[in-house]
């Protein structure tokens, strides 16, 4: 008997429709913005209680500047041990936000380059990319907005000053309010309890990207929403160990058994043959939406970096539409 995937069909249907969150994750144009604070101090403090007081100055949409009190720190165990700059956590003090950009946000992930350098800062626009293509192929995602961000690191005469590009990922909870669910309380789950067609675009998803950076078993960049009919619903974040962003620091899951990012490893786990090729069919028929979205970087990355991108994802799209590669690359490889 063949199952429907229901809950993805409703989902295709509904979720597209839902609001796009706060006043933030309604433009696609990058916003400006200064920081300024000790890189150093941050990083030494690795508690993630606690934060930073800082200032986070903006360029308004007349051209002058404003600002807002917000607190800070580092994120990512492995980018605060082997980058200058950490991934930070915004929280924006009460009250600051209204009137701004950010009202109606009271915390953000900002993603900003590991190193200086156009390369790195490249490298932050091929993550951003990442969430503009997932944005693609399911209904439950992070918003993100693009930055151009100065920091200045330090005070006085040793200040370095730094220019950055970077994005804003939406906090858990704005997610959760425009999914009318909640984050999920456990730290891990069974992963048949997932949402199975939901779930199963995500893990193509991995795949097409070629992450290992993930487990939907531990909540690792993965967050699970649990909505009001009880579904759990997974939502990935932090693609910058993936093949297509390609960072020199990127690292492969030791449980995959290869040390290339470029070379894809299926992670999902074994379900119903017939929900493998709902995923494969509803991939395929998505592959121009997704190269267009390639093509809208064309002014953000240079004629070879879009280019082995969409050579990169075409090596995908080759593996489904091959009976032989999609069976033995990836049905064949799924988690039991």
């Amino acid at each position: 008997m063949k199952v429907l995937p229901a809950l993805y069909v409703a989902a295709a249907i509904t979720g597209f429709s839902q609001p796009p969150g706060t006043p933030l994750f309604t433009s696609e144009e990058p916003i400006t913005i200064r920081l300024n604070f000790s890189i150093k101090e941050l990083k030494r403090n690795t508690n993630d209680t606690v934060y930073t007081a800082s200032v986070l100055a903006y360029k308004t949409e007349s051209g002058t500047w404003d600002s807002i009190r917000i607190d800070l720190r580092a994120r990512g165990h492995f980018r605060r041990a082997n980058c200058s700059f950490p991934p930070l956590k915004v929280k924006i003090k009460k009250g600051q936000g209204d009137k701004t950009p950010f009202a109606g946000n009271k915390n953000l992930k900002l993603v900003i380059p590991c190193q200086t350098g156009k390369s790195y800062n490249d490298l932050v626009l091929k993550e951003y990319l990442a969430y503009q293509l997932y944005e693609q192929v399911t209904p439950y995602y992070f918003n993100t907005r693009l930055v151009n961000l100065t920091l200045i690191d330090g005070r006085g005469k040793n200040a370095k000053t730094h220019e950055l590009a970077g994005f804003f990922i939406e906090d858990d909870d704005l997610v959760a309010k425009r999914l009318k669910g909640k984050p999920y309380e456990s730290t891990k789950v069974h992963p048949m309890k997932l949402a199975d067609t939901v779930t199963m675009m995500l893990d193509f998803f991995q795949y097409m990207i070629s992450n290992t950076d993930w487990s939907a078993v531990q909540l690792h960049n993965i967050v699970v929403f649990q909505l009001k009919s009880q579904q759990l619903i997974p939502v990935a974040y932090d693609f910058d160990m993936s093949g297509l962003v390609n960072a020199p620091y990127g690292q492969v899951s030791e449980l995959v058994g290869t040390s290339n990012v470029r070379e894809r490893v299926y992670r999902g786990f074994c379900r119903n043959p017939e929900l493998f090729d709902y995923a494969r069919a509803e991939y395929l028929k998505l592959e121009p939406e997704l190269l267009d979205v390639i093509n809208r970087f064309d002014e953000k990355l240079s004629s070879r970096d879009v280019s082995d991108t969409r050579r990169y994802l075409g090596e995908f799209f080759n593996t489904l539409k091959s009976d032989k590669s999609f069976n033995e690359q990836i049905v064949q490889k799924c988690r039991k």
